[in-house]
């Protein structure tokens, strides 16, 4: 029944009723964070992220999954839901315990850290992907493939231990196979369905100058900011007429607080050559209307 879902993606995602706007894969992941000081002291954070946008988090002293927008039930029951709160649930209680229990023999040295992400990759043209990757101190130790736990490189022989220990609890693993490979799926086809007009609404960009640091004698940073656009692609260049001025310096897309972004762009140039440069900014919520600021 999913393969059959699958087409549905070209009219679900964002923008989807274009060709070039479904070529991306769209991905959801579960996000854990485990710090260990000691024996006795441990803490849990998690979260749920659809792409770049967080959907969920995890109330760690209740237990509890925490809905960040109205839609990020998708369309999955309440009983299901509650399942799922379960699991999470016993997991975490579980997870502390055993890296507790084993950390000794493992040679996990407190205090540490262990990161996992988990989740699944969804194309409208291809099989959904999952995955399931754990590290240890930021560096990766291990992963889920094929039923069966795997060590990575830079995990070593430690990595190597704990693999060999997990890959004893069958239960586990195929608890975390169906998890990735057949739930995580049909929950984003669901988060979709019931976020698509979040999802899909179109934000337009404010735009305006400004100068930065002088870089040199006789030289002037100039600085072009974008802001609050949605959804996330955006083309911003520094131009001479037509032209594009290839010293453009584009910074990273920046998450705004209300859930659109932001982005700088900067030029390099001699005073001398300032007159006639302008800013341009291209955005699917302009409809074409090109925004351009003169210096």
């Amino acid at each position: 029944m999913l393969f059959l879902q699958l087409p549905l993606l070209a009219v679900l995602l964002p923008g989807g009723d274009s060709e070039e706007a479904i070529q991306e894969p769209i991905s959801f992941q579960l996000i854990q964070i485990s710090s260990f000081a000691n024996q006795t002291w441990a803490q849990n954070q998690g979260s749920g992220w659809l792409d770049e946008l967080q959907t969920h988090s995890w109330e760690s002293e209740l237990g509890s999954i925490i809905f960040l927008h109205t839609w990020s039930k998708g369309n999955f029951s309440d009983e299901e839901l509650m399942d799922l709160e379960l699991l999470f649930r016993v997991y975490f209680i579980g997870f502390i315990r055993e890296v507790q229990d084993h950390a000794s023999a493992l040679k996990l040295e407190y205090p540490f850290t262990l990161q996992v992400s988990l989740g699944c990759e969804l194309h409208s043209r291809e099989t959904p992907k999952s995955f399931f990757h754990v590290a240890y101190q930021g560096s990766d130790f291990l992963s889920f493939q094929n039923m069966s736990w795997v060590p990575s490189p830079e995990g070593g022989s430690r990595a190597q231990n704990v693999c060999n220990l997990i890959n004893q609890y069958q239960g586990i693993q195929e608890t975390v196979h169906g998890l990735i490979r057949n739930t995580c799926p049909r929950f984003v086809l669901g988060l979709l369905d019931a976020g698509k007009m979040y999802l899909q609404r179109q934000e337009k960009p404010e735009a305006w100058l400004s100068s930065g640091p002088s870089p040199g004698p006789g030289r002037l940073l100039l600085v072009c900011h974008v802001s609050g656009f949605y959804p996330k692609s955006v083309w911003t260049m520094w131009m001479q007429g037509e032209q594009e001025q290839h010293g453009t310096q584009r910074g990273d897309v920046l998450p705004n607080a209300d859930g659109t972004w932001y982005l700088r762009v900067t030029l390099d140039v001699a005073a001398g050559e300032v007159p006639g440069l302008s800013c341009r900014v291209k955005h699917s919520s302009l409809g074409g209307q090109d925004i351009i600021l003169y210096w």
